[in-house]
């Protein structure tokens, strides 16, 4: 069988440039995999896939012109069922090897071989590899239909390509060419109402020629590079669009460095198709608005790449992505700094309006936006904060804590109803600090107004101060609480009001600073703040949310390398401090990696089944009732262990305190195997049981050892 590469391409209008990287992919990806399956692509085979704003291609190395055939092994029937009691095939066989386009002639040579407990019949023939042609058409149908489209166009088929039954089509843009080249011939496929051939289309302004021919499947991105002015792969494409913007930077000099920007970088790859970077520039007046605003609007409405200086602060040049290179680019710079312009003025009149009006004076505003239907406005909101803010300063400070973290929870969100948050949601926060630095404020309290929003995702940085730690804590306590409480609760990957996220935060605040603040004392005070609300279950805001929060940090423990086991003896207690949780982890692991941990983990569970059949039984031990040696020796054993180990868990030592009961192994097994627990006379099983639950609350202080156990 003769093999060579295979070239397939979709070509159609401007896709959706933030889905495009994904669309490409895919498409490639399982036009690949339904060819392999097929039995079309060689060991070996490599995958090219392309993407560019008017055009879905893969190229495939050594793909076969037509699949192996194979050896096909088909159940019939139970021996019983197709064969008489003489051995002659019966009618059922005989219609069943008809349908398969046999006769009666092929019964001799029919197998025979067991089948569960019956003896079955299979008929044994060699299907034909599948062509190349009949193989791809298959394959293109799947990987259009599982096209990760964001939303789908129905367009008319354009006039003389209409197939039998065709008028209409349905894809993500409407598509007007389909490229199939098997080395350099054509494949006979159709998609889209588009029959195969070798033409496609370069750039729209810049080709050499049009349409350009493509000699084979393997000249296809070079002819489109060299004749159709486009570089087809994405990832080709993005680095040279990388490449150019930190040689512009150099040219513009200053140690100037073009803002890093993934997202952005993604997006513009898709927008263009023979990237030219340009320098454009604007008044450097507008550097006196906060850099953040005017990043903002330049990558987000213009897509352009605002140049930094060495200390990582905004200059007055940007860099934009072209996707025409003119012998004379000062036509599209002046276009691009045209453009810019109002937006960076409108940028400046919001700053510039939004000051003339302090933060607190628009505190009174936020009482006219509603944040919950069931919870009220942003001001009721507001209110629960400052005080869940204030209840935590006192525990964790001084009166000028207090102050400081209850006067930044008052102003956290009034940046909400100024005109510069209204046109830009993003920079809620980032706003608010500048507002408040502009009005006169304590320094702490300005950043804790930008900061009470972090954690914002998973790797971001805490708060920089105590204020906003503090408020950051309490904002989203208000809203774990007040959302579990009316009944809001994340399902499956439905979670709008971000709980999953804001339970992390607290986790990661309360651990990282190691605060002295007891979960449930702070679940149980926020809870406090909305009493009088309709609707409003405490017992879903502290318990159900409790093991929302420990369930959260069971998987943040587990992504961080510890083992299930681990995680569930630390956590089965229910630690109320969790900045407590990282060293009672490590107590853990250093005990399971005692000799003695296996044998008292199974100890310990063994106790634990034994007390929850002995409801009677309470820790108060006789020692005129010790009877036999193993547990006069146990009870001596405690009497010097145990009160060491509990001194150095209050000490906060808790692999010492571990390793210490780790000496509790021998009288632990001599117990066991020399004492009869449920004795008859009840004082004796009484004292025996509270032996073992004075034991079992020992070892259990540090974690639930049991869980230890295989």
């Amino acid at each position: 069988m003769s093999s060579a590469s295979l070239l397939v391409e979709l070509f159609v209008e401007e896709l959706p440039p933030k889905a495009l990287k994904k669309l490409g992919d895919a498409f490639a990806g399982v036009l690949r995999d339904q060819l392999a399956a097929q039995g079309l692509v060689e060991p070996g085979a490599v995958l090219t896939p392309y993407a560019s704003p008017r055009r879905l291609a893969a190229h495939i190395t050594h793909v076969a012109e037509r699949a192996a055939d194979k050896a096909v092994s088909q159940k019939l029937m139970p021996v019983a069922v197709g064969l008489d009691a003489s051995g002659q095939p019966t009618p059922a066989l005989l219609k069943r090897l008809g349908a398969l386009g046999a006769d009666a002639s092929a019964v001799p040579g029919l197998k025979r071989a067991m089948d569960g407990k019956a003896e079955a019949l299979f008929y044994e023939s060699t299907a034909k590899g599948a062509t190349l042609a009949e193989g791809l058409q298959k394959a293109l149908a799947e990987a259009i239909a599982k096209l990760p489209i964001p939303k789908v166009m129905s367009y008319q088929l354009e006039s003389g390509c209409e197939l039998p039954g065709w008028s209409s089509v349905s894809f993500v843009r409407p598509a007007h060419g389909l490229v199939a080249l098997h080395g350099d011939a054509v494949v006979p496929v159709e998609a889209l109402g588009l029959k195969a051939g070798r033409e496609t289309h370069g750039h729209r302004f810049e080709a050499a020629v049009d349409p350009v021919v493509l000699r084979d499947a393997n000249s296809y991105a070079l002819q489109l590079q060299e004749e159709g002015a486009v570089i087809a792969s994405f990832e080709a494409r993005r680095a040279e669009i990388a490449r150019q913007l930190a040689a512009a930077a150099v040219k513009v000099g200053g140690g100037s460095v073009p803002i890093e920007d993934e997202a952005l970088l993604d997006e513009v790859t898709a927008l263009v198709e023979r990237p030219n970077v340009l320098v454009c520039s604007f008044e450097r007046e507008f550097l006196e608005v906060p850099q953040e605003c005017l990043i903002l609007t330049m990558k987000a409405n213009q897509k352009y790449f605002p140049l930094l200086d060495a200390s990582g602060k905004l200059t007055n040049r940007f860099l934009v992505v072209s996707n025409i290179s003119p012998d004379d680019a000062s036509a599209v710079i002046g276009g691009n700094e045209r453009v810019v312009r109002p937006r960076l003025a409108d940028a400046k009149f919001f700053f510039d309006q939004d000051r003339k009006k302090s933060l607190a004076s628009r505190v009174e505003s936020l009482g006219k936006v509603v944040y919950h239907n069931k919870l009220g406005t942003q001001g009721e909101r507001v209110e629960r904060v400052m005080r869940i803010a204030r209840g935590i300063a006192e525990r964790l400070g001084d009166a000028t804590l207090a102050a400081h973290a209850t006067q930044a929870a008052q102003l956290a969100k009034a940046d909400l109803v100024t005109d510069m948050v209204g046109e830009f949601p993003e920079l809620q926060g980032i706003m608010g600090r500048y507002y408040a630095q502009h009005d006169g404020l304590d320094a702490s309290v300005a950043d804790a107004i930008e900061d009470h929003y972090k954690p914002r995702f998973a790797g971001d940085e805490l708060p920089r101060n105590t204020v906003g730690l503090v408020v950051a804590l309490a904002d989203k306590l208000e809203t774990l609480v007040g959302m579990f409480g009316i009944g809001n609760l994340p399902t499956g990957d439905r979670d709008p009001f971000a709980l999953r996220r804001h339970a992390l935060g607290v986790i990661r605040m309360l651990i990282e600073k190691d605060l002295p603040l007891g979960l449930d004392a702070l679940l149980q005070d926020t809870a406090a703040q909305f009493s009088g609300i309709a609707g409003f279950e405490s017992s879903r805001a502290t318990g159900e949310l409790q093991d929302f929060i420990l369930d959260r940090l069971a998987g943040s423990l587990r992504e961080q390398g510890a083992s299930a086991q681990e995680v569930e003896a630390v956590l089965a207690p229910r630690p109320q401090r969790l900045g407590e949780v990282p060293k009672l982890l490590a107590a853990v692991r250093a005990f399971a990696a005692l000799p003695a941990a296996a044998a008292l983990a199974a100890a310990n569970k063994r106790i634990g089944n034994i007390l929850k059949k002995a409801p009677e039984a309470d820790a108060h031990v006789s020692e005129l009732l010790l009877q036999e040696p193993a547990e006069k020796a146990l009870h001596a054993a405690m009497a010097q262990v145990v009160p060491a180990a509990n001194a150095q868990f209050e000490a906060g030592d808790y692999t010492a305190s571990l390793q210490t009961l780790a000496a509790l192994r021998e009288p632990v097994d001599a117990f066991f195997d020399g004492v009869m627990v449920n004795a008859e006379q009840a004082d004796l099983r009484l004292n025996r049981l509270g032996l073992l639950m004075s034991l079992h609350a020992a070892m259990n202080r540090v974690a639930q050892l049991e869980r230890l156990a295989v």
